[in-house]
C-alpha cells in the first residue's frame, strides 16, 4: 500500500484528494497538511511514501517546503509530486531543482494523478511534455551557471557515465543508449544509478537538469555527442522528455 500526505491551502481541495486516494486499492492517504511548516512535520512524523503538494499561489515558501521535504535528513525520504497553476515555467524549474520527483498542471485529471504516484513511487519522474519542452527553451535561454559546483561534480564522473548522462539528457532510452554504445541495458542502468549517486540527483529528470546546468550537452541537442561519425547506424532523433519515457524501462 502506497501511502500519501496530502498538502493544500484548502480544506475542500484536500478533502477531494483524499477521497480520490481513497477510491484507490493501492493507495492510502495518511494525512492531511495547510502548510509548509506542518508538511515537514507530518511528513518526518508519518513516513508517507508520497507527498502530494497542490500550491494554488507560488511562493519561495513552497519551493524551501519542496526542498526540506525531498532532501530532509531522516532517509527513507518520500517522492514529492507538486500540482501548480500552467504558465509559471521558471517557478516549475526552481521546484523540480528543490526536488519535486513530478510536476503536473492543477487541471491533471484524476486517473493521470494516481498514475503519476504510482510512478513516482516506482521510481519514475514525471512532467507533461508541453511544460518539458518550455523548460528546456528556459534552458536554452539562461545565462551559463557561474557557479562551479556541477562542474565538479561533472568532473567525479568517468568517460562512460558522461556518455551514458549525454544519452538520456538528449532523451534516448536505455535500449538506445546500449545499442550504440555496444553494452548491455543493465549496463546502462547500473551507470545511471552510479551517475544519480555521484552528482546528488533522485531522479533522471534531474540528472537531465544537471547535464544542461553543467555544459555536458545543450537543450537543443537532437543527436548524443558521444557517437563519432564513422557510427555505421544512424542516431534516433532526439525526443521531448515525456511522463512516458520517465516511467518506461529506463529507471535504475
Amino acid at each position: 500500500m502506497t501511502t500519501v500526505l496530502v498538502v493544500g491551502d484548502h480544506e475542500l481541495q484536500r478533502l477531494g484528494y483524499r477521497l480520490l486516494l481513497d477510491s484507490e486499492p493501492d493507495l492510502s492517504p495518511v494525512g492531511e497538511a495547510a502548510g509548509g511548516a506542518e508538511a515537514v512535520h507530518m511528513t518526518t512524523a508519518l513516513r508517507p511514501d508520497v507527498v502530494l503538494i497542490h500550491i494554488l499561489k507560488p511562493n519561495t515558501d513552497a519551493i524551501d517546503t519542496v526542498r526540506r521535504i525531498a532532501r530532509g535528513d531522516s532517509p527513507p525520504l518520500p517522492r514529492v509530486l507538486v500540482l501548480a497553476p500552467a504558465g509559471l515555467d521558471g517557478y516549475a524549474w526552481a521546484m523540480l531543482a528543490a526536488g519535486a520527483d513530478a510536476l503536473l498542471p492543477e487541471t491533471t485529471a484524476p486517473h493521470e494523478l494516481t498514475g503519476a504516484i504510482r510512478a513516482v513511487v516506482a521510481g519514475g519522474a514525471v512532467i507533461p511534455p508541453d511544460l518539458t519542452r518550455r523548460l528546456i527553451d528556459t534552458v536554452r535561454r539562461r545565462a551559463p551557471a557561474p557557479a562551479a559546483l556541477p562542474t565538479e561534480r561533472l568532473g567525479a564522473l568517468s568517460e562512460r557515465e558522461r556518455q551514458v548522462l549525454a544519452a538520456i539528457a538528449s532523451g534516448w532510452s536505455t535500449t538506445e543508449t546500449a545499442d550504440h554504445l555496444f553494452i548491455a541495458p543493465a549496463t546502462v542502468k547500473s551507470n545511471v544509478s552510479r551517475i544519480l549517486t555521484k552528482i546528488g540527483a533522485r531522479s533522471r529528470v534531474q540528472a537531465v537538469a544537471f547535464a544542461y546546468e553543467s555544459g555536458l550537452t545543450a537543450p537543443h541537442t537532437t543527436r548524443s555527442p558521444f557517437l563519432s561519425p564513422d557510427r555505421t547506424h544512424p542516431a534516433p532523433q532526439g525526443r521531448p522528455w515525456t511522463a512516458r519515457r520517465c516511467r518506461e524501462e529506463d529507471e535504475p
